[in-house]
């Protein structure tokens, strides 16, 4: 029987698309969830006729809530679907320890950048600049675990993606992207092979 993902998108969404593209006997997404109204992974997800939600970190702000409550609100509503695993596919907001355990750790991470290099939300860009004063001559992805430390889980799945000498910031950020969708549908596959 498939396993049950519930999705996390902050934008674009191109590796849910990955995710959607490659439902099948392992896994079904049971829903996606944004903090962004104007995600475009509503989009897809609503094309897919998945259940497709929306809660914004400034409407927990806007009426005195804190970070921990907008945190603790969005477990609730993620647990209603029963996940066997989490996927954050481009979330760009930072999950609190109380949330991580709210959903039993079962939660997993696409990141633009390989393990102890670039954490944060501009690693592609970090990269590149790295490149170019001659520090590293490729880069990569990986999908970890969740820990309280950003960026920083046990690594599930990693690929290496080659910085080229005609490479612009654009270009390197394509190759990246393609590199990600591949990974993140292995990685999810592996990380729920390992929840049986």
């Amino acid at each position: 029987m498939a396993k049950r993902l519930v999705v996390l998108v902050s934008g674009n969404g191109s590796n849910l698309q990955a995710l959607i593209d490659n439902q099948g006997a392992d896994y079904q997404i049971v829903a996606v969830i944004s903090n962004k109204l104007d995600a475009y992974g509503l989009t897809r997800s609503t094309q897919a006729n998945i259940p497709s939600l929306v809660l914004t970190l400034k409407s927990f702000k806007d009426i005195g809530k804190t970070r921990l409550d907008y945190d603790l609100e969005l477990a609730k509503l993620i647990s209603i679907y029963q996940p066997d695993l989490v996927v954050l596919a481009g979330w760009m907001l930072i999950v609190s320890p109380q949330f991580i355990d709210a959903l039993g750790g079962k939660l997993i991470n696409l990141h633009p950048a390989l393990p102890d290099q670039f954490a944060g939300a501009h690693a592609i860009e970090e990269a590149f600049k790295a490149y170019q004063r001659g520090e590293i001559t490729f880069t990569g992805c990986m999908v970890h675990y969740v820990i309280p430390e950003v960026d920083a889980g046990p690594v599930i799945a990693q690929a290496r993606v080659p910085i080229l000498a005609d490479d612009t910031l654009e270009k390197l950020k394509e190759r990246m992207h393609q590199t990600e969708h591949q990974l993140i549908v292995h990685a999810t596959k592996l990380a729920l092979r390992d929840s049986d």
